[in-house]
């Protein structure tokens, strides 16, 4: 078991972290959930020992991270945000050099080497240089080099960023099959869509703290009603916005810019009702859609704003 307990991190004026606290089972696959600049990555960095903490402290099968890091290191691969390779070498290269930095050494170290490759699905590649690589490439082959000392633990952050669809579906299959095997993985991201796909259990982040904790259906909770409707207007007037927050449907009002989101248990009579005063607003809608019962909807609700923003 992974425990993360009551870290906190400050840089200058700023709280990254705020008391952070949770727990990983083994075989779990676990989401860190939140937008850009929530903590994630500082909390990833904290629990992987690149990042001493202010405050608290993470235990890995009860070995302290502060007082045992090399020995937690080992039960752990972490995949950074930032690709950690080097460009001139080819893949296989840089699997070998990373290998050597774990301990792994010949027979062994082939053997592992063209099993990653094979994982990851680039044996064809193998041979080719990192800087001739697609970015979808690249990342897989970052991924590869966390899994050669066959981790217990496998730390990714934001392990998609900036990648073609192709690889970005392929990295999620890799990750489902590797959790299914048994490996325990922590999972961050901003595409709720990824996380929802691959993780058990989802801790939601923002501005440096933890505001949700559990399954997605203990998340899908906060809704009450398990609907929300998104209206997109060419401008929102203030009466017509007083008349939707009087409505005894609406459990839940976001507004942005010129988008409305209403979280309700009465879609149909909310549409209606919706349509009925924007006609006698004279509010002009664009479009409206129904969102059922989603991580982003749990999000908005929790923090009156876009995953994205």
């Amino acid at each position: 078991m992974l425990q993360v307990k009551e870290l906190r991190k400050r840089f200058g004026d700023r709280e990254a972290v705020s008391d952070i606290s949770f727990t990983v089972n083994k075989g779990e696959c676990f989401g860190l959930l939140g937008p850009n600049g929530a903590g994630k990555s500082t909390t990833i960095s904290m629990i992987s020992g690149l990042l001493s903490s202010d405050h608290g402290d993470v235990e890995i099968d009860g070995l302290s991270v502060k007082k045992n890091l090399m020995a937690v290191k080992k039960k752990m691969g972490v995949v950074p945000q930032e690709i950690a390779l080097y460009p001139t070498l080819s893949a296989k290269e840089n699997l070998y050099f990373w290998g050597r930095m774990y301990g792994l050494r010949g027979a062994m170290l082939k053997k592992r080497v063209d099993e990653v490759l094979e994982i990851v699905g680039l044996t064809d590649r193998a041979k080719e240089r990192i800087d001739q690589y697609s970015g979808g490439m690249k990342r897989r082959i970052n991924i590869g080099a966390a899994l050669l000392h066959q981790p217990a633990y496998l730390i990714m952050d934001e392990p998609t960023v900036g990648i073609d669809p192709q690889s970005r579906n392929h990295i999620l299959e890799t990750v489902k099959e590797l959790n299914k095997q048994g490996m325990t993985v922590i999972y961050t991201s901003h595409y709720m869509e990824e996380v929802e796909f691959l993780c058990e259990r989802i801790a939601i982040m923002d501005h440096g703290k933890m505001i949700a904790l559990g399954r997605k259906e203990e998340l899908y909770q906060y809704l009450v009603g398990g609907t929300s409707i998104r209206v997109v207007t060419a401008g929102i007037h203030e009466n017509w916005l007083a008349k939707l927050k009087e409505m005894a449907n609406v459990q839940n009002i976001v507004v942005q810019e010129d988008t409305v989101i209403l979280s309700t248990s009465n879609k149909q009579e909310l549409i209606h009702q919706v349509i009925a005063t924007a006609m006698d607003e004279k509010i002009e809608i664009q479009t409206l859609d129904i969102q059922e019962l989603n991580l982003e909807a749990v999000f908005l609700h929790l923090t009156g704003r876009s995953l994205r923003d």
